[in-house]
């Protein structure tokens, strides 16, 4: 296999820079290739839930805002792949905070109980 051996398998989506971040590393060789825009999208999909996993892992506020960052990044660019109008959606979510509400006030529902 030459100079390189095969150290780590990742298959997922990264940001556009990272491959050459990596290889700045003479040690490091990394092997990519072009998603279509379905497998992007796709991949787009699992990496929000991801980066929604590390929010929830975040201990300190800093990691907190910076797992913020990743999914408001990867909001932008489902937007952008499934050609969704960042204008709409803030509509949307605010005719659905005026008919339902937001979460301002913290209400926890327990149940719902029917009547005889």
């Amino acid at each position: 296999m030459g100079k390189y051996q095969k150290a780590a398998t990742y298959n997922k989506l990264v940001r556009d820079k990272i491959p050459k971040i990596i290889e700045e590393n003479d040690d490091v060789k990394v092997v990519t290739r072009a998603l279509s825009q379905q497998e992007l999208a796709d991949e787009l999909k699992k990496k929000i839930i991801e980066e929604v996993n590390e929010f929830n892992a975040a201990e300190s506020k800093e990691d907190m805002i910076v797992e913020l960052a990743d999914i408001r990044e990867i909001e932008i660019s489902l937007m952008k792949e499934l050609r969704i109008d960042e204008e709409i959606v803030e509509k949307v979510r605010l005719e659905r905070r005026k008919k339902r509400g937001g979460f301002d006030e913290g209400v926890y529902l327990i149940e719902t109980r029917e009547k005889n």
